[in-house]
């Protein structure tokens, strides 16, 4: 299986992740949408996998808090994806795709076990 973990290099979280991979032998590319932008159709599969745009973004971060109040309430999925595009780092990280086509976020020692069944 092929697992393609998408993040920030210097995201606490996704050093986590790939450090838990190269730990249980998990072969894996790391890929920083800071600097390979997603496409706008792949922004709008992970969200469609992870529970919409609201489930993808992280609504804790600074970035998203400094938002102007009109930009904190996207009323299209064109809008989603321009923010997206603009503000990589507001996704939730690390996001996990795997060549089963399965789409998750965020990472947790136990998570990644079941997800990736070793440990």
């Amino acid at each position: 299986m092929t697992t393609t973990i998408y993040g920030l290099k210097n995201c606490d979280t996704c050093k986590k992740a790939t450090k838990w991979l190269d730990r249980f032998g998990v072969a894996h590319a790391f890929v920083d949408y800071r600097d390979n932008k997603p496409a706008p159709e792949t922004l709008v599969e992970w969200a469609g996998k992870v529970g919409g745009f609201d489930a993808l973004v992280n609504k804790s971060s600074t970035t998203w808090r400094q938002l102007p109040d009109s930009r904190r309430a996207p009323g299209s999925e064109a809008e989603w994806k321009l923010l997206l595009r603009e503000y990589p780092q507001l996704v939730r990280r690390p996001v996990v795709v795997t060549d089963d086509g399965q789409v998750t976020q965020g990472f947790s020692d136990n998570g990644f076990k079941q997800r990736f069944g070793v440990g």
